[in-house]
């Protein structure tokens, strides 16, 4: 078999962690079709079928889950290993985070950083699977939960707040509503399991017995609620990019804790990158210069 370009290995082994092509594409800076040519020029080589197309996204083949398991370790050590031996790689850290928290919360903040360090570049890994540091290049992880992820150093930066928020178009229609039934009144969206049922029990009044449309991601969620959709239990952090802009409004003052927060995640080898310690500073002080949510409900 003639030999394999190492570019093709690189576009199946990204798009079988990720599970989706574009957001493979979007990290190899590719565009979706360049991607999926590389995957067919692999597929072709090999004579095998290596990634199938699902509900949600690509799954592996079990000829592809062969190969990955062959070559994911080797291609990721070889990633470390030019790391390492770039001088620029060790200014560099590389830092995994949701697209969402990505979007609302780090890169507005990231020019003010690396205009004063302008030797130090950041990396950013935009994710929804948990990051193996073990095998992936990757020095700082951001997520989204209680804490307690096994083998690798956590640091809070800030707790998660829910709160109801609308379109201000939508509220001014309904603006006659008094504001103790406004939100019994109007279209909610989501579910019980989106924290509504715990809303009402903290707050008073009783849930719908139906809401007007449910979404499986909070980004989306957002969004419709910003087009006029309903009033969605927001994730404050997250909705804070439409909030600033003016397409978001929350109703009223109450917040609830979300019972989960946003930590740094890093594993032990990454304290002696000659960054971490910066970033981790600034994002500390970012985290802790944020301002404090309205009193809870």
């Amino acid at each position: 078999m003639a030999r394999i370009p190492l570019d093709q290995v690189e576009a199946f082994v990204t798009a079988a962690r990720l599970g989706n092509l574009t957001r493979a594409a979007a990290q190899m800076h590719l565009t979706v079709s360049a991607l999926s040519h590389r995957m067919r020029q692999l597929e072709e080589g090999m004579g095998q079928r290596l990634l199938a197309r699902g509900p949600r996204g690509v799954e592996l083949t079990v000829e592809g889950r062969r190969l990955y398991d062959a070559v994911a370790t080797p291609l990721d050590d070889i990633a470390q290993a030019l790391r390492r031996a770039s001088t620029c790689g060790q200014r560099s850290m590389t830092i995994s985070l949701i697209p969402s928290m990505a979007t609302a919360w780090l890169v507005p903040r990231l020019p003010s950083f690396l205009s004063a360090h302008p030797d130090l570049a950041v990396s950013l890994q935009s994710s929804t699977h948990v990051v193996d540091f073990e095998r992936e290049p990757v020095d700082l992880a951001i997520r989204l939960g209680a804490g307690s992820w096994p083998g690798v150093h956590t640091e809070l930066l800030f707790d998660e707040w829910l709160a109801p928020v609308a379109s201000p178009a939508l509220l001014r229609r309904n603006a006659r509503i008094p504001a103790t039934q406004r939100l019994a009144r109007l279209p909610l969206l989501g579910d019980p399991s989106d924290r509504w049922d715990d809303w009402f029990a903290a707050t008073g009044g009783e849930p719908p017995r139906r809401y007007a449309a449910h979404f499986d991601d909070t980004e989306t969620l957002h969004q419709a609620a910003a087009e006029g959709l309903g009033v969605a239990l927001a994730r404050l952090t997250l909705a804070e990019p439409l909030l600033r802009a003016g397409r978001l409004a929350t109703l009223g003052r109450r917040r609830m804790p979300a019972g989960f927060g946003h930590y740094l995640v890093y594993p032990g080898r990454s304290r002696s990158h000659p960054s971490f310690a910066t970033v981790r500073a600034w994002l500390l002080e970012q985290a802790a210069a944020r301002p404090r949510p309205g009193r809870p409900g």
